[in-house]
């Protein structure tokens, strides 16, 4: 696990924000030696992953019922 001083996270915190979310991995802030913060990656939440195209299908009418029209079709 990584570690940083307060001051550096604090100059660099975007670029660290990048490395997190790249590499999954967690980053230590300090302050005078001892750990302070804990920046984690952040994870989708499991009821996303189980679901992904929920909400991507559009009803568009019954397609399983018969129609009151009459075609010819060649046998």
């Amino acid at each position: 696990m990584k570690t940083i001083p307060a001051g550096q996270f604090k100059a660099k915190c975007l670029a660290l924000l990048d490395e997190v979310a790249r590499t999954h991995e967690q980053l230590v802030v300090t302050k005078h030696g001892k750990p302070v913060a804990c920046l984690t990656p952040y994870l989708k939440p499991e009821h996303e992953l189980i679901n992904p195209l929920k909400g991507s299908v559009i009803f568009e009418a019954d397609i399983v019922s018969p129609i009151d029209e009459e075609w010819e079709a060649e046998a």
